[in-house]
């Protein structure tokens, strides 16, 4: 019926585990649940996913060299033995305990392909030094479903998402995006080309992990790097992003490299605002944009 898949890096998964299988279980329905470890460190949450292996149905695995955030996808995928597929990254956990039950409805329909049921983040803020990711992610990922609905492949992440195991082996995951950032949007934008619907439902996990600011605004650097690489192989089109369409309005003006000289003098003042305690979303955009121009005016 559905395997349920978790790509993991360094991540203690085991109660993410525990909570979907036994709604798996009160559902009466055959299914498996692999977590791949991605040749982190070994260390206490090593360990600790090692008890994965003692519920039925669920094991742990770990690669023996780190393949990147694409291809461990992949390889979790061709693991899979069910025609259904439940991607979930580690640092998630479902807000309801219907969430399995849930998807299992959603897939009565013969129609179906995909299916992505939300993500949230919780109200209470965090620690001072994580509050970028954390005003990131109620505003940019914590879509309510009406909104989604209005443009579902714009509002689609994989960190929570049913989809049929033919479709991601027709389409997997770019093998070019190693590191963080873009592997959804690029995954997405796929789906859109080939014309596969992607229902939306209410039926949200929340975001767990809010990495300390400097570590997220250093992710996004990587995030950018991959932008870089997709948009110069054309797997994705200048029109398919809001940061690539202004890019290239910036770059036939002929001024990619007085937007980096910029940035270069603001970087600075942008970053204090962004480690702070209140970040501004405008602020890390202009610096998103900046980065990129500094990336393509090397």
């Amino acid at each position: 019926m559905i395997s349920i898949l978790i790509p993991s890096y360094n991540y203690n998964t085991l109660p993410l585990v525990e909570e979907l299988y036994h709604q798996a279980v009160s559902e009466k329905i055959a299914f498996e649940i692999i977590v791949l470890d991605d040749a982190s460190p070994v260390n206490e949450n090593t360990k600790i996913n090692t008890k994965i292996n003692e519920l039925p149905n669920c094991r742990f695995e770990r690669n023996e060299i780190n393949l990147g955030r694409g291809q461990n996808r992949n390889s979790l995928v061709s693991k899979a033995q069910f025609d259904w597929i439940l991607l979930m990254d580690c640092d998630t956990f479902p807000k309801n305990n219907n969430f399995i039950k849930n998807y299992i409805e959603s897939t009565k329909d013969k129609n179906t392909k995909a299916v992505f049921g939300g993500i949230l983040y919780y109200d209470e803020k965090p620690k001072e030094d994580e509050m970028l990711r954390w005003v990131f992610g109620k505003s940019r990922e914590e879509i309510p479903l009406p909104k989604r609905l209005k443009n579902p492949y714009h509002y689609t992440l994989i960190s929570n998402i049913l989809i049929r195991k033919e479709v991601l082996v027709c389409h997997p995951f770019k093998s070019e995006i190693y590191n963080y950032g873009y592997e959804d949007i690029v995954f997405i934008l796929g789906l859109k080309s080939e014309n596969i619907i992607i229902n939306h439902i209410e039926n949200a996990a929340y975001h767990l992990n809010l990495e300390k600011s400097a570590i997220f605004l250093t992710k996004f650097h990587s995030s950018l790097e991959n932008l870089k690489i997709v948009l110069d192989k054309n797997i994705i089109d200048p029109e398919d992003t809001a940061l690539t369409k202004i890019y290239f309005t910036i770059k036939r003006r002929h001024l990619v490299k007085f937007a980096a000289f910029v940035f270069k003098i603001v970087k600075g003042r942008f970053t204090n605002n962004l480690l702070s305690k209140n970040p501004s979303l405008f602020i890390f955009d202009v610096y998103r944009l900046g980065y990129f121009c500094q990336l393509n005016s090397r």
